[in-house]
């Protein structure tokens, strides 16, 4: 029985000590939170309700930007839901833009056509 208990705390302690690095799995430095950039009535091409991050992946013109969200708990928490945006529907983003300049960054808010805004950090 005391074996069983000290293999269990054996165990435990062993997750907790590899939690850290999955979760702190990438920097955040590739966005420039310094700027917030804004796409007017952009169509969204693709919604990927997934861990670690949803995406959302907007059509402007001819170019595809595709938006970095927070987790999906964390977008549940701030009113998201898995069928929040579907393909084909008019949104307006704001967002923190790339600093490479390529389109795409880390959505800030998104605004639907009823003009409902969904906080996505």
């Amino acid at each position: 029985m005391r074996t069983m208990t000290i293999s269990a705390a054996l165990l435990g302690v062993g997750l907790l000590v590899m939690c850290p690095p999955a979760m702190a799995h990438h920097s955040f430095a590739m966005f420039d939170k310094t700027k917030v950039s804004e796409l007017k009535n952009v169509t969204v091409t693709q919604f990927q309700w997934a861990n670690p991050h949803v995406y959302v992946t907007v059509q402007n013109g001819g170019t595809t930007y595709t938006l970095e969200c927070g987790s999906p708990s964390n977008m549940r928490q701030s009113g998201w839901k898995f069928d929040s945006l579907k393909g084909g529907d008019k949104i307006d983003v704001a967002y923190y833009p790339l600093r490479d300049g390529k389109p795409g960054g880390a959505l800030k808010v998104a605004t639907l056509a009823g003009g409902k805004k969904l906080e996505a950090w």
